[in-house]
């Protein structure tokens, strides 16, 4: 079974929408381990409403954090401090699609990232969306993933720039997956076709 960990070069590049689509190509179970802010439209619920299938298990967070900050900082004024050994993956027989929070190093506390709660048998997906800075903040975010010895794959967000997702893949060897369009809207329509287009490329990984 796959377990794919879904990271962003940063905030906002398309986690979310790239972990329905993965969660609807597998038919796989999904996991946020940690939310901070929206408790009330959250990444789970995002995703519930753009997946068609009847498979799928939605796991509960490990914490819920009512600020959408760093964790670090949510958990500080919701009075708790982030446990990263209290981020437990859920058991299932199924693929897992695990889906982090802001990018690699976000602090969960004064000591440990997010980083620290990818298991080495995670494959990695890392959503890269062109902006000015978007190279060098893919180089670092694969680059620390290929040190510690992750497979890594890059998938692409919004508008295709050839010369900054070339440059990308030469300087670091990886794959790409592929493209996520800019789309008017992400439904369960465009999700599912987005699906049947990733199925057989994740199921290779």
């Amino acid at each position: 079974m796959h377990k794919i960990f879904v990271t962003g070069i940063s905030t906002g590049v398309g986690k979310t929408i790239a972990s329905a689509i993965f969660t609807e190509a597998l038919q796989a179970d999904y996991w946020k381990p940690v939310q901070a802010g929206d408790l009330d439209n959250s990444d789970t619920e995002r995703v519930k409403e753009l997946i068609s299938n009847n498979k799928t298990k939605f796991h509960p967070c490990s914490y819920e954090l009512k600020s959408p900050l760093s964790p670090h900082a949510a958990a500080e004024i919701d009075g708790i401090r982030i446990d990263r050994f209290h981020i437990n993956e859920p058991e299932t027989d199924n693929h897992l699609v695990i889906e982090g929070s802001g990018g690699l190093l976000v602090p969960l506390n004064e000591e440990d990232t997010m980083f620290d709660i990818i298991m080495p048998d995670y494959k990695v997906v890392v959503v890269s969306r062109n902006y000015l800075g978007s190279i060098n903040h893919s180089l670092l975010t694969i680059n620390w993933l290929l040190q510690k010895g992750y497979e890594v794959s890059v998938l692409f967000s919004g508008e295709a720039n050839p010369q900054t997702e070339n440059i990308i893949l030469l300087k670091t060897g990886i794959e790409s997956l592929g493209r996520i369009d800019e789309e008017e809207n992400f439904d369960k329509e465009v999700i599912k076709k987005y699906a049947a287009k990733f199925e057989g490329i994740l199921k290779s990984l």
